[in-house]
C-alpha cells in the first residue's frame, strides 16, 4: 500500500478499509485481518493498524468479537455511505465549486462535457 505523506497512515488505511465496504467487496459479518497482519501485509506498526480499527470500531463499521478478530458490522455500508456523503458534502464540494468559480467554468460545461 503507497501512503501519501499528506494525510495520516491510520486514517489512509481507514480509507482503504471504507472503499472496500462501499465498494461490495467487504460485506457484513466478514472478518478483516488481525491488527498484527493487516499491519504485516501492508507494512506499517501494528499500533497504527490498532488506531485505525479503534477508530472504526467507535464508528460503528466493525466490532470486535474478544477472542475471535475484528468483523463488518451489519449496518456498516449504511453507516459508511452516511458519513461520507456528508464528509464529501462538506470538504470536496466546497473545495470543488471554489475551483469552478474561479476557472469561470458553469456547471453544464462540466457534466456535458463527456
Amino acid at each position: 500500500m503507497e501512503f501519501n505523506s499528506n494525510k495520516a497512515i491510520f486514517l489512509q488505511i481507514r480509507d482503504t478499509i471504507l472503499e472496500r465496504i462501499l465498494s461490495g467487496d467487504l460485506k457484513p459479518g466478514d472478518r478483516i485481518p488481525s491488527v498484527r497482519e493487516y499491519g504485516a501485509t501492508i507494512g506499517v506498526n501494528p499500533n497504527t493498524v490498532m488506531r485505525t480499527y479503534e477508530r472504526l470500531t467507535s464508528e460503528g463499521v466493525i466490532h470486535n468479537k474478544r477472542g475471535i478478530g475484528y468483523f463488518i458490522s451489519d449496518d456498516a455500508k449504511d453507516i459508511v455511505l452516511e458519513n461520507s456523503r456528508e464528509e464529501f458534502l462538506k470538504e470536496e464540494v466546497p473545495v470543488f465549486i471554489r475551483k469552478m468559480e474561479l476557472l469561470g467554468l458553469k456547471p453544464e460545461e462540466i457534466f456535458n462535457n463527456k
